[in-house]
């Protein structure tokens, strides 16, 4: 007995090698899927190239952070998109560097009304936040979710403002957990942070920034500084909300975002670090909040255990990896958002946080010097990446975004600054910048550009008006101590000339520098 007539033998025959082909197909996405890295990018904010142990630090232990760069490479000569937070951050997410970018200083948008107040912005979420990306401003994010991640971000925003389009969730992030304000990230126990677009409250009581020990308080006592410390400590919370990405998204290829706000002031960490680090270093003079912020008991051993604390969660997201399993095909780049800071009682000469740049003021956070802005870089990819590689190869934040569509395997926007660095993590043969740019509409007004080993900064040019150039030769001279602009005339002439080129007058007037020939009367 015939079980099928020949047209319906030749149908299921058919239907067979059309169903195979479907489940080979099926298995391929699956493997490609599962082949496709996974990234994580950790962003420390004011952490200087110093203050890690591979780097050379002496008093703080980072032990994870040291690991991650034993199994993967360390660059030496990575450089921030800015020396302060959110024009740094927009470099990163953007890919243009501040010659080109939108945001190009910290621009707490104070037109709207009292933005510092912090029991105002409670009471009103439009006083939150910093002055927006623009509308339909493709970010580092949004490129990758085209490309099939999952992605996700904790930590800092400080690009938008709540009631904007320019919120993470809007911006390319799937998932968000973290201060939306930057201005809010000025205390580790905040009433509310973010999670997606609503406010998440912690149940801490509010204490506004800046607040002083009370007026009859010893301030060598322990306890005349207990208000400082409430229920919910964000670092916290946004880690454990990390956590369950992870585990929600083990399946997915993701990129993770996770900005977080150590070691910025205020000095505040989980007591048990404290302790370990005032056993370490005995006793020292308080920090009464004389430099902003809050005070603190023991300021040097707060910013070591801020760092510590750090490091131990570094520690736990690598072993969560490798418990999901993914670890070997995810890439991990840790770095800083600018150099170490001045201000809050942090003491960056004491822990030679800038390695060897200098770092006190007017030589870290906030200027174009090499303690402002060259920060402490590491990558780790088991499954791509040599252990114990070191690169002097010179990149800045603005080749992160080519660097990641790169693996990706998605084009890069062609407005894009930077260069990609894969194959240097690959090992293979890497092109080299002609230069690289900056300018930063603060303190003063400055510029630098950097061309081999040569570098030259503008300051003052909004103060004074001043375009005069200053040249450092960095291979004989690493803290810029020598300018010897009279003897390379051509050097200058090409320097300027790369000023002139690279600098766009910005679409905010509050980053236009008049002796740049920009319109300062006249916002576009």
């Amino acid at each position: 007995m015939k079980l099928f007539a020949k047209g319906s033998s030749v149908l299921a025959i058919s239907c067979l090698v059309l169903l195979l082909s479907a489940c080979s197909n099926q298995d391929k996405k699956v493997e490609n899927k599962a082949n496709k890295p996974n990234i994580i990018y950790i962003l420390a904010d004011d952490l200087g190239y110093g203050d890690v142990g591979c780097n050379g630090q002496k008093l703080i232990e980072t032990p994870n952070i040291d690991k991650l760069a034993a199994e993967g490479m360390r660059f030496t000569q990575h450089y921030a998109g800015a020396p302060v937070c959110a024009p740094s951050r927009c470099v990163l997410l953007t890919g243009q560097h501040t010659g080109h970018s939108q945001i190009r200083g910290n621009d707490e948008w104070k037109e709207r009304g009292d933005v510092w107040n912090y029991l105002a912005q409670l009471a009103d979420s439009t006083l939150e936040g910093q002055r927006p990306l623009e509308e339909g401003t493709e970010t580092l994010a949004s490129l990758m979710k085209k490309a099939g991640y999952s992605t996700g971000m904790i930590g800092k925003w400080g690009l938008g403002a709540p009631n904007t389009t320019s919120t993470p969730t809007q911006k390319g992030f799937d998932f968000f957990v973290g201060y939306n304000c930057q201005r809010q990230a000025h205390t580790f126990y905040p009433v509310h942070l973010y999670k997606n677009d609503k406010r998440l409250y912690l149940g801490n009581d509010t204490v506004a920034p800046n607040t002083k020990l009370d007026p009859e308080a010893d301030p060598y006592n322990l306890a005349s500084y207990s208000k400082y410390t409430l229920q919910h400590y964000a670092p916290d919370v946004m880690f454990s909300e990390m956590m369950g990405f992870m585990d929600e998204h083990k399946d997915d290829p993701f990129f993770f975002y996770w900005a977080t706000t150590i070691p910025h002031a205020p000095l505040q960490a989980p007591q048990r670090w404290i302790d370990y680090y005032v056993k370490k270093f005995g006793d020292e003079e308080p920090y009464l909040g004389d430099k902003g912020y809050f005070p603190q008991r023991y300021p040097h051993a707060a910013y070591a255990a801020m760092i510590s604390y750090l490091d131990e969660n570094i520690g736990k997201l690598v072993q969560k990896l490798k418990d999901m399993g993914v670890y070997d095909n995810t890439l991990i780049i840790f770095t800083s958002d600018n150099g170490p800071t001045y201000n809050g009682g942090t003491d960056s000469p004491w822990f030679d946080s800038g390695g060897p740049f200098k770092s006190e003021y007017g030589w870290g956070k906030g200027f174009v010097h090499e303690g402002g802005f060259r920060v402490p870089m590491i990558a780790s990819w088991p499954d791509k990446i040599k252990p114990g590689k070191v690169s002097d190869h010179i990149s800045a934040f603005w080749d992160v975004m080519p660097t990641f569509c790169d693996i990706a395997g998605i084009a890069s926007p062609s407005n894009a600054d930077g260069m990609s660095f894969l194959p240097t993590l690959l090992g293979a043969e890497q092109p080299e910048h002609p230069y690289l740019y900056w300018e930063y509409p603060e303190y003063g007004g400055q510029q630098a550009v950097r061309i081999g080993n040569w570098k030259g900064i503008r300051k003052d040019i909004i103060k004074t008006g001043n375009l005069k150039l200053e040249l450092y030769d960095l291979s004989n001279d690493i803290q810029e101590l020598n300018d010897v602009a009279s003897e390379h005339p051509d050097i200058i002439k090409q320097m300027e000339d790369i000023m002139q080129k690279e600098h766009k007058m910005a679409k905010s007037g509050r980053f236009r520098m008049k002796a740049l020939g920009d319109d300062v009367e006249v916002e576009e």
